[in-house]
């Protein structure tokens, strides 16, 4: 049997979760491979301590195995099995009693005036002001205070490279929620930024 020529990262997971669902477990593993080490950072976010997020990465390769017949494709495998690790990690924290209150969203409406290219990533700093080091560990530190919604959406757009409608996906909420969050997280680090690199507060970096 000849199958067709899979171009996207989709087409291949899609194809290799049809596998599974035929039975071949071995398809399953490379789906494990593959997205486990993007699947921990993502939790380590959310849970912070490593023994833990390992725990409950494995509790939610568990889940979408067992859910996996129920997979029909409507949206793309990592972003139902980031939906599930998201879950699974929130149900931890509930269980633990250790769940980070999440904030007040900003409305859509403000958003509009917001320039969507501008990310992280892009950060231009000189550098006779600070070393590369001080800017990661600064955002990191940022990231790490943030609220937990927050926190998640701006990990997910910035670190996943999800769209804005794959996130509102996996966090299930409107889009324009999404859109707050990254809104206000990147605000929060760039709050944190300003001293260090002179910025304005009129200027976001």
């Amino acid at each position: 049997m000849r199958y067709p020529i899979l171009t996207t990262e989709r087409d291949i997971d899609k194809r290799l979760v049809e596998r599974v669902q035929q039975g071949d477990k071995m398809a399953f593993d490379l789906l494990v491979t593959k997205y486990q080490r993007k699947l921990f950072r993502l939790v380590l976010r959310l849970v912070t301590n490593q023994t833990e997020a390992e725990d409950v990465v494995q509790e939610t390769f568990i889940k979408a195995y067992r859910a996996l017949n129920q997979f029909r494709g409507d949206s793309a495998f990592y972003t139902w099995l980031y939906r599930i690790g998201v879950n699974t990690a929130k149900n931890f924290l509930d269980n633990q009693g250790r769940r980070v209150p999440t904030s007040t969203d900003t409305s859509a409406e403000q958003m509009e005036s917001y320039e969507e290219g501008e990310n992280l990533r892009d950060i231009d700093t000189p550098e006779s002001m600070l070393a590369s080091k001080q800017i990661a560990l600064t955002v990191n530190t940022a990231m790490d205070e943030l609220p937990e919604d927050l926190r998640m959406a701006l990990s997910l757009r910035e670190i996943e490279g999800l769209s804005y409608d794959e996130i509102a996906s996996v966090m299930d909420c409107p889009i324009g929620t999404v859109r707050s969050r990254i809104f206000r997280a990147r605000e929060s680090i760039a709050t944190k930024l300003r001293p260090l690199l002179g910025t304005t507060l009129d200027k976001r970096w």
